[in-house]
């Protein structure tokens, strides 16, 4: 098995400019602290008794679980946004639900639209949520930028 089954998890966010698509992506990636680690794109489930801590340094060449969203785009002067929200159900031995959005507009307006998804999966599952928390980052594109918001799954 490649993976254990996570205990601990954390939000992180980064912007950036760059070369190229890969470039600004990358940029994103460590302006969010997880620039030289494997990301491991997963689905959107963090497992019941995990923990909320703050980010922590990851090992380089790390494989690591994360749920996330993120825009590129090459279009001068376009505002572009990405957000995550999870929302925790009243019911600790159930797992909490992620959800991913990305597209052009202020952050404000793509936190609450990811916010809602959260809100309507939790729904669709019949739970009750205890806590909803989200964060979203915004960026105006110079030349290549990249807007990225995520979700970290870690031991």
């Amino acid at each position: 098995m490649i993976f254990t089954m996570p205990t601990t998890f954390f939000f992180v966010k980064g912007r950036s400019e760059g070369f190229s698509p890969l470039n600004s992506f990358d940029g994103a990636l460590l302006d969010a602290g997880i620039g030289n680690t494997n990301l491991v794109k997963m689905s959107s489930i963090i497992p019941p008794h995990c923990k909320e801590i703050d980010p922590v340094p990851l090992p380089q060449g790390a494989l690591v679980p994360v749920a996330y969203a993120s825009i590129t785009s090459s279009t001068s002067g376009e505002r572009i946004s990405a957000g995550v929200a999870a929302a925790f159900p009243t019911d600790e031995d159930h797992a909490a639900l992620i959800m991913e959005y990305a597209a052009p507009g202020p952050k404000e307006e793509i936190e609450e639209t990811v916010r809602r998804m959260a809100e309507e999966g939790m729904r669709m599952r019949g739970k009750e949520i205890k806590r909803l928390k989200s964060v979203a980052v915004e960026h105006v594109v110079e030349k290549i930028g990249t807007a990225f918001a995520a979700v970290v799954l870690w031991d």
